[in-house]
């Protein structure tokens, strides 16, 4: 729970605060006291008399009632800090900055959990134990620096990790990233990552309230309320990102199919993320530099002009900004003579737009203001302007200043030269604007940001028999991979095309099915779950005799039950698949087949059930899309109905959770049909 008391109490008592500003009780009153706290500050401190100016008090006894106790002291004390606190003196809200407790024993995992039932049974709000504390405009509760410039519009940054949480307010400090609220929460007994989410968007104020969150989290423990309340906040105006750490796997998992190989629990990370229109990051760069992103106005469209006094990181940042299909597009005609005019001999204005390192801040903004009303295809302009060493920085950033505020473009200043001019950038920051000091970093989280789909909206799909896959799925007897019989009958029930096939250990049964589908036809073993490891498949038989040939040697595979003949037909292979992931569900993922998913991993993914606007974005965030496009004089494959295969899977799984995995591959698609060809299926009761 969070309440007033933790938000913004009138008073709040530091148990364990001390002259020692090198020790946590010590820096905790410290920054109280250079926060400006309006409120009264108390101390407990069995001692000293005196600490920072303050009078000690030496017993808990001693103090009145307060709202907030802020506790540092040895973790054995706490329980009983905390049921005296809420017991005698109407404490209501807690922040326990030390350690020693469920991370790292059983002992103190009791000893924590005592706390917690204590402040249920008085109603009070816990952040912590284990943790730096809370910063907002009321209180700097934390024991740490720095304490970055605190701004209503700043960034709220709720990190799971107190130490973490340092290095990326450092991180953020230095590109000039202001913050409305840090919360780090410790080992999150009462208070998590989706509990402040939650009280965030259920009292969202879009007048008053920041609408930047950045996250930092190693335990997603309620994927269901992070989704709905950071979908919620971001249909709100808000803008999200977050990393997720932990995400790579100490041991490797038995995987009988394609999906079971590649999807993990970071899949459904980075399916949850999509879902929910999270920003993921991989670093606190990644993270601080997307922070900073969210504070320039949204980019509106994908083609930018870079303004530039030095070849190289314009040619650097070009290549960067291709390589994510941001356009950096030729500047040419009467409009660019222009401008061209305007510079000195030498300079390019074709875009990137050199204006030399002898260019002036004068010629810096008539750039800026070609780029702003001259250019109309220009979306956005990046402005790279270090340290040339013949012009006038203060001029030059002052320039940059006023033509940030004045434009209706979004202007990304590169200012790499912190060692060199410190004040003038410093001066700069000091004035409400960020610093990307360098621009493949930038370009790489612009990528993500941009690439990172709006949260998805649930939407009606036709022609799925939810009443008929559940009569298959309850007439299933026994876990593990179901026949082809029942596997068909689910993804007809889904309605997802699928090849005319028949299964059976009759040979002469098996004959006669293909004579009806006509030749040629396909044969593969049923009961080994991996065909093609031991030559359980053959294409392109073309006579019964071949045919019956091909039973008799499948038959003679170990395992095999039956054999399966289905029509041939033709189309480059795609791949659809899904794992359930406990707590998060299944998890959908996509991709060509053959190579594409079996060696180079290259699959999206996206969390069930899926909107065929997520559905689509998955798609097109894959490296091998441009051959779902059609390239090199090959038509392209049907996208919309490969959109259709992944949305109707999704629905399927979301009303059959005893699906633990599935995988059809291949699909087999052209420019007008997409048709299962293989799938397997297990079943989990």
């Amino acid at each position: 729970m969070i309440n007033k008391q933790l938000l913004q109490p009138e008073s709040i008592v530091v148990v364990g605060g001390s002259n020692n500003m090198n020790k946590p009780g010590g820096a905790i009153v410290r920054n109280l006291k250079s926060g400006n706290y309006k409120g009264e500050i108390r101390i407990v401190n069995p001692k000293d008399d005196e600490v920072q100016g303050i009078k000690v008090c030496h017993n808990v006894s001693e103090i009145p009632d307060t709202d907030l106790a802020i506790l540092v002291v040895a973790a054995k004390f706490c329980p009983g800090y905390v049921e005296e606190l809420a017991a005698t003196k109407n404490v209501k809200a807690f922040i326990i900055i030390s350690a020693g407790f469920g991370e790292e024993t059983h002992e103190g995992a009791v000893m924590e959990q005592q706390i917690l039932d204590t402040c249920e049974k008085y109603g009070a709000a816990l952040i912590g134990p284990n943790c730096i504390g809370l910063l907002t405009n009321w209180h700097h509760s934390v024991f740490t620096k720095p304490i970055p410039q605190l701004n209503p519009k700043g960034a709220d940054f709720i990190s799971g990790s107190g130490a973490t949480a340092v290095f990326i307010l450092e991180s953020a400090v230095i590109k000039g990233l202001q913050f409305n609220s840090v919360w780090s929460i410790g080992n999150g007994k009462q208070i998590g990552i989706e509990d402040v989410l939650e009280y965030m968007d259920e009292n969202f104020d879009p007048e008053r309230d920041s609408k930047v969150k950045l996250l930092y989290i190693e335990n997603i423990a309620h994927p269901e309320r992070l989704l709905k309340h950071a979908s919620s906040l971001i249909r709100k105006g808000c803008r999200i990102a977050a990393v997720k750490a932990g995400s790579s796997e100490s041991g490797s998992r038995a995987a009988s199919s394609h999906t079971g190989a590649i999807a993990s629990s970071d899949s459904a990370v980075d399916a949850l993320f999509r879902k929910a229109g999270i920003v993921r990051c991989y670093s606190r760069e990644d993270l601080t530099t997307v922070g900073c992103i969210f504070s320039v106005p949204e980019v509106k469209g994908r083609n930018f002009a870079i303004v530039t006094h030095a070849g190289g990181p314009g040619v650097m940042l070009t290549d960067a900004l291709s390589k994510g299909n941001l356009n950096v597009p030729k500047i040419e005609g009467p409009e660019a003579d222009s401008l061209k005019a305007e510079l000195f001999p030498g300079a390019s204005v074709a875009n990137p737009i050199d204006i030399l390192a002898t260019g002036t801040p004068e010629q810096l903004g008539i750039a800026i203001d070609y780029c702003e009303n001259k250019f109309k295809d220009i979306d956005a302009i990046f402005v790279i302007f270090g340290t040339p060493g013949l012009v006038e920085l203060w001029e030059a950033y002052d320039v940059l200043h006023k033509k940030i505020l004045e434009t209706k473009k979004p202007i990304f200043p590169i200012l790499p030269c912190l060692n060199t001019a410190g004040p003038e950038v410093a001066d700069f920051l000091a004035k409400g604007h960020v610093n990307f000091a360098d621009e493949v970093t930038l370009a790489r989280a612009l990528i993500q940001v941009m690439n990172t789909p709006k949260p998805a909206e649930p939407e009606k799909v036709d022609g799925v028999d939810v009443k008929k896959i559940r009569e298959i799925i309850d007439g299933v007897k026994e876990d593990g991979y179901v026949c082809p019989k029942t596997v068909n009958g689910l993804l007809q029930a889904a309605g997802i095309p699928t090849v005319p096939e028949m299964a059976t250990p009759d040979k002469a049964a098996l004959i006669a099915a293909a004579e009806k589908m006509g030749y040629p036809v396909v044969a593969k073993v049923v009961g080994p779950v991996h065909k093609s490891d031991v030559g359980g498949v053959t294409l392109n038989i073309m006579s019964s005799e071949q045919l019956g040939a091909e039973f008799d040697r499948m038959m003679k595979i170990k395992d095999a039950t039956a054999v399966m003949v289905q029509k041939m037909i033709s189309g480059k292979e795609l791949f659809v698949g899904a794992k359930f992931e406990p707590r998060f569900g299944h998890t959908v993922l996509c991709g060509m087949g053959g190579i594409f998913v079996e060696v180079l991993k290259d699959v999206a993914n996206g969390l069930a059930p899926l909107s065929f606007d997520e559905a689509h974005s998955m798609i097109r965030s894959l490296r091998s899309y441009k051959i779902i496009q059609g390239t090199r004089g090959c038509k392209g494959l049907n996208e919309d109905k490969f959109a259709e295969v992944i949305v109707r899977l999704s629905v399927m799984l979301d009303n059959a959770k005893e699906i633990k995995e599935i995988d059809i591959n291949p699909l087999l698609a052209d420019e007008n049909n997409v048709i299962a060809v293989d799938a397997r299926i297990r079943i989990e009761k």
